[in-house]
């Protein structure tokens, strides 16, 4: 086999049905608020999490009440791995977690010691429900050959069975460092990330068959067209995105790196090719500048850009009251697996550590708790 040929692992990418699907989902997702209920919940969640000693930590694709009262409580606004990581370094014996469930056990993973608790634990995403635990380690087993290195958007399970955890800021990194051992990788659960590295690296990797189904559905053809649209554009694309979408990217990155180029560019209109939720937080950083969302669809669909998580919509400002009212929520990790999932854990973290010039990192002072994840 060369070393850029692609083998994939097929599996479904989603359950179809029951508590995991889109459907259940965006039924799920509550109803709005109206202001005078938004602004007293708002109010006893914040004297709940002072009386409490919790702290709440929202990642960038949920709803913007969520994120601006994590900011308003000495909370942080970030990341999958960089919430984990204020979670466990926070005083707070409480972590609130507003995101999808893998976010929550890696928030347990780093801190076993601190009650972690999650607005709805039916919150998953499409990238762990594509790659079940015992599948993978059969997929694993059937390879030995290789280093296992899988995204942080996995169980906490799949993380036990891996080598490597990496984000989509390191990714690039570690594989190379890898490849240039001589090693050969195995790779989960995303393939369009997954390809994106190999054809970055030209390493030797196998991949599993995931995908994101937000980042999935941008479409590169209809990006030609809203660039033609709109030439003075930059379009910022992350790397779970099709590979036609990622071709025409004037910016590739996870999403912190996405922020900073809107922050620090001097462009003034971008094209957005990630989870909406995200322009929550560049308006708030680059108000000056005009955000247009990636097409998903064509002209036809009724709704042409429309890509955001069902499962991160379902977080809202009474899931966290309810955690605090009344405990609901909980995140378990078997001690067992939450020590081996911490070790590839910490192998990333220490690679990080020894090799900063090797990473894309973001800019210091403008956004704080931003992180390299």
């Amino acid at each position: 086999m060369s070393s850029t040929e692609t083998v994939v692992y097929d599996y479904t990418r989603q359950d179809a049905t029951g508590a995991s699907c889109t459907a259940h989902a965006w039924a799920k997702v509550p109803a709005p608020l109206s202001p005078p209920q938004r602004e007293a919940t708002k109010a006893r969640i914040k004297q709940l999490l002072a009386s409490q000693n919790a702290v709440l930590v929202a990642h960038y694709y949920v709803d913007g009440d969520l994120q601006d009262l994590a900011q308003e409580t000495g909370g942080c606004v970030s990341d999958s791995l960089e919430m984990a990581r204020f979670g466990r370094d926070h005083e707070a014996k409480t972590l609130i977690v507003a995101g999808v469930k893998f976010m929550g056990e890696s928030a347990k993973i780093l801190s076993p010691e601190k009650r972690v608790l999650m607005p709805d634990l039916d919150a998953t995403c499409s990238l762990d429900l594509g790659c079940p635990a015992d599948d993978f380690a059969k997929f694993c087993d059937a390879h030995p050959d290789r280093k296992v290195v899988v995204y942080a958007n996995t169980s906490a399970a799949v993380k036990a069975r891996a080598d490597w955890m990496v984000t989509s800021s390191c990714a690039l990194a570690i594989v190379s460092h890898l490849k240039a051992q001589g090693e050969k990788v195995l790779w989960a659960p995303d393939r369009h990330l997954g390809r994106y590295i190999q054809n970055q690296t030209g390493a030797d990797m196998l991949m599993w068959n995931g995908e994101c189904i937000v980042h999935d559905e941008f479409k590169g053809v209809e990006l030609q067209m809203m660039r033609e649209q709109y030439p003075d554009a930059l379009i910022l694309v992350h790397p779970e995105s099709p590979e036609s979408v990622v071709a025409l990217a004037d910016v590739v990155g996870s999403t912190s790196q996405l922020l900073k180029a809107v922050v620090e560019s001097k462009a003034q209109t971008f094209i957005v090719a990630t989870d909406n939720g995200i322009l929550h937080r560049m308006r708030q950083l680059a108000p000056t500048k005009t955000l247009i969302e990636a097409p998903t669809a064509g002209n036809s669909a009724t709704c042409k850009s429309c890509a955001h998580c069902p499962w991160m919509a379902m977080n809202a400002l009474q899931g966290v009251l309810d955690c605090l009212e009344k405990g609901t929520g909980e995140i378990t990790v078997d001690e067992g697996i939450r020590v081996k999932a911490h070790g590839c854990i910490d192998r990333m973290l220490d690679f990080v550590a020894r090799n900063p010039a090797a990473l894309q990192k973001p800019a210091q002072g403008f956004v704080p708790n931003i992180g390299a994840a």
